[in-house]
């Protein structure tokens, strides 16, 4: 009579399996403490981001090529009604320099908080426009990945390329956004639960983090709340 086989430590096929899925699965995914840490941050690095981050994972500073963006308009490209628009005033002469400027948020101007009925979640094809300026430096493979989650979920995430710009150039583009088909429940869910729908904006010159902006999104406009 033969002597029982002793186990394996370590367990059979399927829990290796299982180990190795889950190893695939964590080096597939990036923590923003990880990205904080290093010194520069590709696009490769954002697409791994599993949630919305907390917080900027760059300085303003970081934007050495003085990118400043003057004017956004957002349109339905089925009906082409504007949906949103914002232009930043343009600077005055007669302005003066402000005495409390050390009091200034460093942020500001980083973050934008947007409110649309809920139609907006049944539009299938958005139009973005946008005008911006650069500054003595040129600028190439500027790039930008705009990432949207409902909750932590990612909703999707966009990218999208300007391409090379000149130095003090002033320059005009529209992305094409299209949106993901949404189940009626989540629909609802969006609209039932403001701003907890959010984006990271993140911009990359030759594959370099240099500008991060945010936002955050409610669906409840034009609802009578009780």
């Amino acid at each position: 009579m033969s002597a029982p086989r002793e186990k394996k430590k370590g367990g059979g096929l399927i829990s290796r399996l299982a180990k190795e899925k889950k190893t695939e699965k964590n080096q597939n995914y990036i923590t923003e403490e990880e990205l904080l840490q290093k010194e520069s941050i590709s696009p490769e690095d954002v697409l791994k981001l599993p949630k919305v981050t907390e917080n900027y994972l760059c300085e303003p500073e970081a934007n050495v090529f003085q990118i400043d963006f003057t004017r956004f308009k957002i349109r339905d490209m089925d009906s082409g009604t504007v949906l949103f628009e914002i232009a930043k005033p343009p600077p005055s002469d007669d302005e003066e320099p402000d005495a409390e400027a050390e009091d200034i948020d460093p942020n500001a101007g980083r973050f934008v908080r947007y409110q649309f009925t809920p139609q907006f979640l049944k539009l299938r094809t958005v139009g973005a426009t946008v005008e911006f300026t650069v500054g003595d430096k040129p600028v190439s493979q500027f790039r930008m990945i705009e990432r949207h989650y409902f909750r932590e979920r990612l909703l999707k995430s966009f990218d999208f390329n300007f391409g090379f710009c000149i130095p003090n150039s002033k320059n005009t583009c529209e992305h094409i956004y299209e949106f993901p088909e949404l189940a009626h429940d989540q629909i609802q869910e969006m609209i039932d639960h403001p701003y907890e729908t959010k984006s990271d904006s993140f911009y990359f010159v030759d594959n370099n983090l240099i500008m991060h902006n945010k936002a955050d999104y409610a669906y409840n406009g034009g609802i009578m709340q009780q």
